[in-house]
């Protein structure tokens, strides 16, 4: 009787796994509206099951097909939710081919069936990890605030610091700017603020805590990258300000008051001055590949009364539009030579910031808006990428939307570009991948998959400066905690 029973239920399991197409349906010449939405994208053969949803139906099954195989998915109600076995097997099977993906709905116990959509897949593989900030939307606050990490293949998420470990009181504990060097984790950092201050640096898997911050620095260090080989982090140093607007559709101006840059050696706990020009503002440090090369963004802004006079520069921010620049360097000698001028947005009326270049030196990824530095507050910024060799800029409108696109990023084999968009609702950030193949063309924007396709919509948190990571950081939450308690050292001139 028990394997009877047994046995039943493996039917009913294997039954829904698998759903039966319906035998009487309406046929709709159109594709489908799902979410999110996957329809005509390409993605790594690497990638998690695609699961999603269609809105205002009471069921959902839908058929994929590769030129192997043909299985069919449903889920629960509206979604459409994947194995994660057979999903990996069906892109292994299509791998630089097409997945071809027939929904049918079903509405008050009526059938439609859509025309077929294409996946496409890839050839090339995206790393298998990112990170990014969690944080609720809150402009003044640090009550609840998380680095957490990601792995693309099976949508398995795990902290890798959060704020409310050491968090006391109403100041609370902001924590940024995390990264990695070569998209490792034995050489990363990120920073606290306000409680237990300092700056947390995995180097070579030897966990410090330092205050990046000398008598000659304008402020602790700030937006960073690190050197592709050598121990050094280069660094902006900011005062940074905020304005809230009541009428504007944007919620926060974000804006630097002054801005200088440096670079940090881990080894010798030494910090050198690169640029501080007092009619320059600095930011966004960001080595090239080789290591030849930092990039960066800066705006002039000459102060017409008093240096950094905050009313001053609440009645102009919209002047302040950054180009980008590079410095050459010297590994040997540790010396920069004179800023060279990359992309002159300001004669465009465009401020472009956040610049990350490619591993074969040849495209430069920016974020590019109206005005300022935090482009994720502006509706009509978008991502953009300079060809070097013909000072010209790709046609990334099929990667980008009508709403703010920022901070991106490329995949260590620069296939995969990652970005973060509001295009969902307009509020919350989220982030989406783009494929951007050796032709130089960039492919329709897709949304992380989540096993729960609805995981998004009901997140009221924020995905923030997401970074591509080849591997899990291994430094405990914990071991974090317990040196954000210690006192950091000191960093020497």
């Amino acid at each position: 009787m028990k394997y009877r029973i047994l046995l039943l239920l493996l039917l009913v399991a294997s039954c829904s796994k698998h759903p039966s197409l319906p035998s009487s349906f309406v046929s709709v010449d159109a594709e489908p509206s799902i979410y999110p939405d996957y329809v005509g994208v390409t993605v790594p053969p690497n990638i998690a099951p695609l699961n999603f949803l269609v809105d205002s139906v009471d069921d959902v099954v839908a058929e994929f097909e590769t030129q192997d195989t043909k299985l069919t998915f449903g889920g629960k109600d509206n979604k459409v939710q994947i194995d994660e076995k057979e999903w990996h097997e069906m892109l292994a099977s299509a791998r630089g081919k097409n997945l071809s993906v027939t929904v049918y709905t079903k509405k008050d116990g009526k059938w439609q069936a859509y025309k077929p959509f294409q996946i496409s897949v890839a050839e090339e593989e995206i790393d298998p990890y990112i990170s990014y900030r969690v944080l609720p939307p809150t402009f003044v606050g640090y009550d609840e605030l998380s680095i957490r990490q990601y792995n693309l293949t099976n949508c398995e998420e795990t902290t890798i610091y959060n704020n409310r470990q050491i968090s006391k009181g109403l100041e609370g504990q902001c924590i940024n700017c995390h990264s990695y060097q070569n998209y490792g984790t034995s050489n990363m950092m990120f920073h606290t603020r306000f409680q237990h201050p300092g700056t947390m640096i995995v180097s070579d898997g030897e966990l410090i805590f330092v205050n990046l911050k000398d008598e000659d620095m304008i402020s602790a260090a700030a937006y960073n990258s690190w050197h592709p080989y050598l121990p050094i982090i280069a660094f902006s140093t900011d005062h940074t300000m905020q304005s809230f607007h009541t009428r504007e559709i944007s919620k926060v101006e974000v804006m630097e008051s002054a801005s200088d840059l440096v670079i940090y050696d881990v080894k010798k706990n030494r910090v050198q001055t690169v640029l501080n020009d007092s009619l320059e503002l600095e930011l966004f440090p960001s080595w090239s590949p080789d290591g030849k090369w930092l990039y960066y963004c800066s705006a002039y802004h000459e102060y017409l009364n008093k240096y950094e006079d905050t009313d001053e520069l609440l009645q102009q921010y919209k002047t302040l539009k950054y180009n980008l620049y590079r410095l050459s360097f010297d590994a040997e000698t540790m010396t920069f030579g004179e800023p060279e001028l990359v992309y002159d947005a300001r004669s465009k009326e465009r401020s472009a910031v956040q610049p990350r270049v490619s591993q074969d030196g040849r495209y430069v990824l920016f974020a590019e808006g109206p005005w300022g530095l935090f482009h994720i507050w502006h509706t009509s910024a978008d991502v953009q990428i300079l060809d070097l060799q013909t000072g010209e800029l790709l046609d990334t409108s099929v990667m980008n939307s009508q709403l703010p696109e920022s901070y991106p990023s490329f995949s260590s084999n620069n296939r995969w570009i990652m970005l973060e968009s509001r295009r969902d609702d307009g509020n919350y950030t989220r982030t989406y991948f783009s494929y951007f193949d050796k032709q130089g063309r960039v492919h329709k924007a897709f949304e992380v998959p989540a096993e729960d396709p609805e995981f998004f919509r009901l997140l009221l948190r924020s995905w923030s400066r997401p970074e591509f990571m080849k591997e899990p950081v291994r430094i405990t939450p914990r071991q974090f905690y317990e040196k954000a308690l210690t006192e950091p050292i000191k960093v020497l001139k």
